[in-house]
């Protein structure tokens, strides 16, 4: 008989941060509705765009059908083997206007919608302003832009701040 034993941070790899990692009276990811996490979303690159995401380097993927879900390749390879301390971050009003626009759940391809040496988190404080679900870390190396199925359901971890995800997109039918 075999039995692995697992000990890890829930932001480990591709992983959904919830409110509780941001805001100390917001909700664990286990009491979160799976709704955000399954459903149509589009892969929009970004690739290279430098340290954040503008409007600007998404403006050309924005379309009256633009899905709820968002998905950003910033990475022509992501550095799975080495963490990456100048990673693409989302800006701020990136996030707002993603959420104007009817977004439910935004993925970053990076560690983190912030960079990695905020002490404030300004993109993590749009997420909760707005009631915005986030992934952090999805590799999208081999992934088109396009428009895809996204299935990413966190775990039903009842206290925790977050919880990794298996992550799959699928081609729409």
């Amino acid at each position: 008989m075999n039995v692995s034993s697992l000990t890890l941070s829930p932001h480990i790899g591709t992983h959904a941060d919830a409110p509780l990692h941001y805001d100390n009276h917001g909700a664990a990811i286990g009491a979160l509705p799976l709704e955000a996490f399954i459903g149509p979303c589009r892969v929009i690159h970004a690739i290279g765009c430098g340290p954040l995401v503008e409007w600007r380097h998404i403006a050309h993927a924005m379309t009256p059908d633009l899905p709820p879900r968002v998905l950003l390749r910033t990475y022509a390879q992501a550095p799975v083997d080495r963490w990456d301390a100048g990673l693409t971050a989302c800006a701020p009003e990136t996030l707002e206007r993603l959420a104007d626009a009817g977004v439910l759940l935004v993925d970053i391809d990076t560690a983190s919608v912030d960079p990695a040496s905020s002490q404030e988190l300004p993109s993590h404080q749009v997420l909760r302003q707005r009631g915005l679900r986030v992934l952090e870390n999805l590799v999208l190396d081999a992934v088109p832009e396009g428009d895809y199925e996204l299935i990413a359901l966190p775990l039903k971890l009842t206290t925790a701040d977050a919880s990794p995800v298996r992550a799959v997109l699928r081609a729409l039918a």
